[in-house]
This record gives C-alpha cells, structure tokens and sequence, in this order.
C-alpha cells in the first residue's frame, strides 16, 4: 500500500446518460461502468441509474475463496455464503447486510459471476435511510465485455487493485 491515500475519486462521463465513464484519482485515469440508465440525483429503487452526488467508502467485501485480501487502506471484510443485501422497500432492513436465506426480496452478495469478487459499500441512502431511494449501491468488479450496471460503478480487477492501493477510510466517490 502506498503512504499517500487519495482521498477523492471523480467521476467523468459525457453526460448523464452515459453508461461508461472515467474514474480519476489523483494522476491516475481508470475506465469504469455506470448504471444503465446513466446516472441521476434522483435515484430510485430498479431505476438502474447510478446516484449523482458524493458518497464516503464505507466498508471493503471480498470473496476469500477467490482472491487474496485486497491491499488497501480500506480494512477488508470477507464475504460468507449466507451474506445478502435487502433491496424490499418497506423491510426495516431496506438497504442493508442481512443473512440469507432472507424473506423478502436481496441481492446475494457471493454472486456465481465475479462482480463482487471485490464490493466496496457507498454511503448512498445511508443517512437518513429512505425507503424506495435505491439499496445496493457498491464500487464492484466490471463485467467482461465492460457493459453497464444496474446503479453501481464498476472498474475492472486490474485497476480494482490499483484503486484499492490509494483510498483508505476518508475516501469518498463523487458520482
């Protein structure tokens, strides 16, 4: 890990349609992926849009059973079978880690893909939680033909990694 941490990723995109945009930290340009609605300020629950605004990097997920723990100035947290995450509008649990199997409507975190080798949490729809104004709103691994999201911002393993190296817990997203 390097001694000086980024504290700000931004986001570039041609406009708020986009699907595809670049992530610039610093000197450093990565390619990513946006939701597939482009992104918007007001986002909604399976609008497929990514969240315009500015968001803290809140917890760092990895699938120990592929990959080696990311070096990062983010603490990594290993995903398990049983994590999920509710996207039920009206669950007390809207836009949170829950066990699975689960009642209501989630998101399995430890997908069959490798989106979510790699998750980093976005404060998005934190504080104050709102029902219906989206869950599940992560930095994760890009798919392979580089296609959009359903809301999320998504970078390939490779500038993953590279990414990883300079944030830390002040870190935070401008969508």
């Amino acid at each position: 890990m390097t001694s000086r941490l980024v504290p700000t990723i931004r986001l570039l995109c041609r406009s708020d349609r986009s699907t595809t945009g670049l992530l610039v930290l610093g000197t450093m340009t990565l390619r990513c992926s946006l939701g597939r609605s482009g992104r918007r300020f007001c986002k909604r629950e399976g609008d497929g849009a990514s969240p315009r605004g500015i968001w803290k990097l809140r917890r760092l997920f990895y699938r120990a059973d592929r990959i080696f723990p990311p070096l990062s100035g983010l603490r990594g947290l290993v995903l398990r079978p049983r994590d999920g995450w509710c996207e039920t509008v009206g669950d007390r649990n809207y836009n949170r880690l829950v066990s699975i199997p689960y009642a209501t409507s989630h998101e399995t975190m430890m997908r069959s893909d490798h989106l979510y080798d790699i998750v980093i949490e976005l404060s998005h729809n934190e504080r104050p939680r709102v029902q219906g104004l989206g869950s599940a709103v992560f930095l994760h691994l890009r798919r392979p033909d580089g296609g959009p999201t359903a809301g999320c911002i998504a970078v390939s393993l490779s500038d993953m990694r590279k990414l990883l190296r300079v944030i830390g817990p002040s870190g935070r997203i401008v969508i």
